[in-house]
């Protein structure tokens, strides 16, 4: 008998690693699918990081690791902080953890008690309300508007607080909807967070380094509440380095701890060889950052370029990341050979199936008349899956 508990029972799978194995499912059949659902970079890891890898290994780095990660990692991270964002973090108060979401898992376990309140603006990335729920907060979920880039407002933020509230989680560049906040907008939340002392905000910064606005803002570079301020980061993205598992945080000195004892106990710590690949990563030179988000910002363009010619797409313009979340909600209602679009996960099945194409359904973000694709792929391949999805979707009536 199946005796789970209420806490995993209520955990939803995620949408985007089931739609990137539905993918796979159908390509090792045979079938030529072109996968747009998994949001990683298409690049290889940099060779002068591998290499840092292979000397740690040859070093024998093969012993458990502090918790909190190896020294000269968390002090790379340290000046990296300061270098790119003028954010003053001690090595003390970083932790480095497998991936930004285990560093997410942490900070959410360590300030989110029962009943709690998260405030979540929507689209959100699939694992925010999942976390909130095992730590038996209650999500409250706040929606951005395509008008608007899929940003939220200051307004929407206050009208949001409650007594029971604790913590807001932002994202900038934002995964799904690629948006990205100014100073301005950035400063206009802070205002409203200096007046609700009990409140942190986590802001998930991982996709810093592809925006395509000039300049990324950190909500942390605000003095009045940096104190209740706990940044997410990670090599995964910037770096082309998803399977390395690699994040890390900058937070108040008693989070980090927090963090790193339960760490401690779940995780122990990262991979001692990517962290040495990490610290190469942070201190050598930054061309590579450069060059790959050259190529998002030029695939970027191309989608949108492409996209306006499939009628019923409606679309913001992305300014970071590498996705598009168009509201594909005038699609609904329509069918082919007895297939019933009802919602934008009949609408991605529908392409799988019929144009071969993975995407991710908008309902996974919080958005159900949306629906997620990632650009992170060759610009022929961009190419032909924008021309399958037309042809496919001209099918619907």
């Amino acid at each position: 008998m199946e005796n789970l508990s209420s806490r995993l029972k209520s955990l939803s799978p995620s949408a985007t690693m089931a739609m990137n194995q539905m993918s796979r499912d159908l390509a090792a059949k045979g079938i030529d699918v072109i996968n747009l659902s998994v949001g990683e970079p298409d690049f290889f890891t940099p060779d002068h990081i591998k290499d840092a890898a292979k000397k740690a290994i040859d070093d024998n780095f093969s012993f458990y690791p502090p918790a909190p990660g190896f020294p000269d990692l968390r002090e790379a991270i340290s000046a990296k902080f300061k270098r790119e964002n003028n954010l003053d973090y001690t090595p003390e108060q970083i932790v480095v953890s497998p991936g930004a979401k285990n560093s997410l898992a942490n900070v959410i376990m360590a300030v989110v008690d029962k009943d709690d309140e998260v405030i979540v603006p929507s689209p959100y990335w699939v694992t925010y309300v999942e976390l909130v729920k095992v730590a038996e907060g209650k999500n409250v979920v706040i929606k951005g508007s395509i008008e608007n880039n899929f940003k939220i407002t200051p307004r929407q933020i206050e009208n949001a607080i409650t007594p029971r509230t604790k913590a807001l989680l932002l994202c900038s560049p934002s995964n799904p909807a690629g948006s990205v906040y100014s100073e301005s907008e950035m400063e206009g939340i802070a205002r409203v967070i200096e007046k609700h002392p009990g409140i942190f905000v986590i802001t998930d910064e991982i996709y810093e380094h592809i925006n395509f606005t000039g300049k990324h803002v950190s909500i942390a570079q605000f003095d009045s509440i940096k104190d209740r301020v706990i940044v997410i980061n990670g090599v995964s993205k910037s770096y082309a380095m998803t399977g390395w598992r690699i994040g890390y945080i900058g937070a108040p000195l008693w989070i980090a701890k927090a963090c790193a004892k339960f760490q401690g106990q779940f995780l122990t710590g990262p991979a001692t060889i990517a962290q040495k690949a990490a610290v190469t990563a942070l201190n050598s030179d930054q061309s590579c950052v450069n060059e790959m988000n050259v190529a998002f910002k030029r695939r970027r363009d191309l989608i949108l370029d492409l996209l306006k010619d499939i009628d019923g797409f409606k679309t913001s313009t992305p300014q970071g990341a590498f996705y598009v979340f168009p509201d594909i909600s005038s699609y609904f209602g329509k069918s082919f050979n007895g297939k019933n679009i009802e919602n934008s996960n009949d609408f991605c099945i529908y392409l799988l199936e019929n144009a071969h194409v993975g995407t991710v359904p908008g309902e996974a973000f919080g958005e159900p008349k949306c629906f997620r694709i990632s650009y992170a792929t060759a610009d022929e391949n961009i190419v032909v899956a924008v021309k399958r999805m037309k042809e496919a979707l001209s099918k619907l009536k």
